[in-house]
């Protein structure tokens, strides 16, 4: 795995702690020679996120689109900052540049951006593995709510047991690389 992507929260969220674990995953891409693609802000657990894997010497890519630049959102202390015009294109960059997936704390666009590369790998779009960290235990109520889908008959246990879910970074990246499927 050489480089995988974050989606994670703009903000830092209620509890302080999400955002040492952030920059504890970005520490820790950076110790193993993992490169992190994420959305390229400064701000909240992506800017922790990006600032611990620079810290650490990693490559850091971000992709954001032209109106948060305009908006001073982008992180300009990455090793590369791609400038797109729409959020589709990001995430497909995104995607392009990934070779996994991991969501870590985050709300709306942390669930939009995971779930679609999900949905994408349940269609055949891409095989690329995809994962949640469930840091101190913040994806349980989501993962919850997939069983209660999954009983009601509109995700199969196939495809809920298709991702990675691990409370701690080492066990997601051993998963999600005994995932990667040789192009």
């Amino acid at each position: 795995m050489k480089r995988i992507a974050i989606f994670t929260g703009s903000s830092p969220g209620a509890d302080s702690g999400y955002a040492e674990v952030a920059a504890d995953v970005g520490r820790e891409l950076a110790r193993r020679g993992i490169g992190v693609v994420y959305g390229g802000g400064r701000a909240g657990l992506m800017g922790a996120v990006a600032d611990g894997a620079r810290q650490a010497g990693g490559e850091v890519i971000g992709v954001i689109p032209r109106e948060m630049v305009d908006r001073e959102w982008a992180h300009h202390g990455i090793t590369e900052l791609h400038v797109c015009e729409t959020m589709h294109e990001r995430k497909a960059m995104m995607a392009e540049k990934a070779d996994a997936f991991l969501a870590l704390p985050g709300g709306l666009g942390t669930l939009e951006e995971i779930f679609e590369v999900w949905t994408w790998r349940q269609l055949g779009f891409h095989r690329k593995p995809v994962g949640f960290l469930n840091a101190n235990g913040f994806w349980s109520p989501l993962l919850r709510a997939l069983d209660a889908i999954v009983a009601g008959g509109f995700l199969s246990v196939v495809a809920l047991e298709d991702i990675v879910v691990e409370q701690e970074l080492p066990a997601a990246l051993e998963a999600l690389s005994h995932r990667i499927v040789a192009a």
